[in-house]
This record gives C-alpha cells, structure tokens and sequence, in this order.
C-alpha cells in the first residue's frame, strides 16, 4: 500500500498538542502535506507563540508516522502565526496591536507586575511580539524591573512617542517621563487622561500581545481601561490567603461586567522557599487560587513561590524569565505563558477588518 497525503492525515489525527489537549488536524493546524515515494513533508501551524516546543511537536508527529509502511524522510516545518481576537462589543482594536491583555489584582503587593514582566518576556521567548504598558500612574515599577528607568522616549514627528526597549520587549511608562523622586499628586481624571495618551499616541510596532500592567484596585482609571481598551482578556494575579482572594474577586467581577473574559488566574508567593536549606512552606496558606478558580469556573494558570531570587532579579532589571531562562522559576513563567496564548488563540478571531466602511451620500 503506497503511501498517500490522506494515510498520513489520517495518522497525524493520532497526535495531540500538549499545550492544547486537541489533535492537530482537527484544530487545522496541519497544512501542505505532501509525499514524494516514501518522504513525506508538511507544515504546522500554530495559533499560539511555542518556539520551545516546537522540538516536542516535531517529534510526536514523527513518531505518528513512523508506523506507516514505507515511510522514508520526514520533513516538517513548525511555526506560529498569531492573529487577532475579538474585544469587547463596540471597541475598536489598537493600530499596530493584535491582542491586549490585562494583568490586575484586587489589591497591592501580590506581585502583580513582576508577574506581568516576566509573563511579558515569556511571551518573547516563546517567539512573540509584545509589548507591555504600566499602566500604575501613581507607582510605575515597569521601568525598574526591566532596567530601563534613565531612559526617555523620543518622538519622530512631534505628536506620538517611540516605545522604549529592553530584553526584546518594547515598552511605555509614565515612569520613563517624569523624576523618579516626583509624587504624581493627580485626581482620576488627569490620571486616566495620561494613561490614554500612553496607550494611543505610542507607535507600537507591530504587536502580537501587549501586556498592561493594571493599577491595583478597581477604581476610575481601571474602570475607564476595561471599559474603552480593547482587551482580548484579562489575567488575575492573587495570593492564596483570604484577605487577597476577597479583593481578587472584585477586580474578577468588574471584567466580568464590562465584557472582559478572564483568561485565568495565578497564584503568586504559594510557597515560600527557604534560600538557606531549601525547604518549602505556604506560610500565605494554600489552595485559594485553585478555590477561586473552582468557584467561578475559569482556568488556574499555575502558582509562583515566594522565593529571593524573583525579587532580586527584578530589582535589578533582569526578571526571572531572562535572569535564568532554564531555571525552574522561570519555566514556571513560561508555562503560565503558553496557557495564556494557548486561550487567547481558542477565543473568536477579530473580523473587523473583513467589513467594507459604509458611507451614506447624499446625491
């Protein structure tokens, strides 16, 4: 029996993508099969940025095929193409930006934007475009923890800002704009005001995720973002005692009532890891995360330890992800990255952009 381009589909249905729990020819992520004799080529592409599994991918599907009769080489070219996905009812997407996600929390001190830094820079290493915005006027810490904070943007035509750059993540913050020592003593409106400008009048450059690091809360300016930003889905960053989870549930509800899915949450500091012998204690408590996941029925992206290495190497604007790629942390990071894009690319795509602009005339 000769081989065929519909036997070879027919095993790679077999093949299911770790990341996503779906075979790959199913999702149509399989593409161009083609056979010569005995060798066999095709593509894969996928909804999501994976460039550390392409590996794990590659060798699943060849190992699907390896049982067909007189199979020789096998060529497969694995890659990402990430598109945009639908946004809230009536916004309209950013120029230059596919996705938009929100990284919030109830309250401050949970570790929120160090989880946004280092799920940013996952983001990149996993082969995306992606920018973060800190969006905490009153407290910008983006510029710190990516070793950034001397830095100024520059305007090209007098009217729009170049974002910044570091570890291959562009990046916007009042923090880049303003003394460091400088209290920005502003009411809500003028806050909110100035986060806009941040937002729209920064020419960021061709975007596949762009992380906003929300303020703590839910106040004006995080009630204004959720309702006039496009966001493709927001992330909740929590502690696992009591006292976080309550405010995690307000900033959860507020998304959920301005049409905001909830791409899931992460537990921060669920373990506390010892740097002298090693041994692990949830001194916050444990299980909240998962319990708040269970109770609203969305996905639990994965816990963080409370460990001195997280904290040292923000501080000194290198986080986790770049600090130490391989380490455990920062597989962590990437992990809750994967399931972050892994969600965003099974939400509806955004078709805007296939509608002609209707203009009524008068003649």
């Amino acid at each position: 029996m000769s081989l065929t381009p519909e036997s070879v589909t027919e095993a790679l249905k077999t093949v299911i993508d770790p990341n996503t729990g779906k075979d790959l020819v199913s999702t149509r992520c399989v593409r161009n099969v083609s056979v010569s004799g005995g060798d066999i080529s095709f593509d894969v592409e996928l909804g999501y940025p994976a460039k550390s599994q392409h590996g794990v991918i590659r060798e699943l599907l060849t190992a699907a095929l390896s049982g067909l009769p007189g199979v020789g080489r096998v060529t497969i070219q694995v890659a990402s193409k990430i598109v945009a996905h639908a946004v809230q009812q009536g916004v309209k997407l950013l120029p230059g930006v596919k996705n938009i996600i929100a990284v919030a929390s109830g309250k401050g001190g949970v570790g929120k934007s160090t989880t946004a830094a280092n799920l940013a820079l996952a983001l990149v290493a996993e082969g995306a475009r992606v920018g973060v915005l800190d969006a905490d006027i009153y407290g910008p810490s983006q510029p710190q923890m990516l070793g950034i904070g001397e830095h100024k943007p520059h305007s090209l035509d007098g009217k729009t800002m170049e974002p910044l750059e570091a570890h291959g993540l562009q990046a916007m913050s009042i923090g880049f704009l303003v003394d460091i020592e400088t209290p920005m003593v502003w009411r809500g409106p003028m806050a909110t005001q100035a986060l806009n400008q941040l937002l729209k009048e920064t020419n960021w450059k061709d975007l596949d995720y762009l992380i906003i690091d929300m303020p703590p809360g839910t106040g004006d300016i995080q009630l204004t973002l959720s309702q006039s930003v496009p966001l493709t889905g927001a992330v909740i960053v929590t502690t696992p005692q009591d006292i976080a989870l309550l405010d995690a549930r307000k900033g959860l509800k507020m998304f959920e009532k301005v049409g905001v899915p909830i791409i899931g949450v992460v537990e921060n500091m669920s373990i506390h890891i010892c740097s002298n012998c090693g041994h692990e204690e949830p001194i916050f408590g444990t299980g909240g995360g998962a319990k708040l996941c269970s109770d609203y029925n969305i996905p639990f992206l994965g816990a963080l330890p409370l460990d001195l290495q997280i904290r040292l190497e923000a501080d000194s604007g290198a986080p986790t992800v770049v600090a130490d790629p391989d380490g455990r942390i920062a597989g962590i990071y990437k992990e809750i990255a994967r399931k972050v894009a892994v969600h965003v690319a099974e939400k509806a795509k955004d078709m805007t952009h296939k509608f002609p602009n209707i203009v009524i005339k008068n003649t």
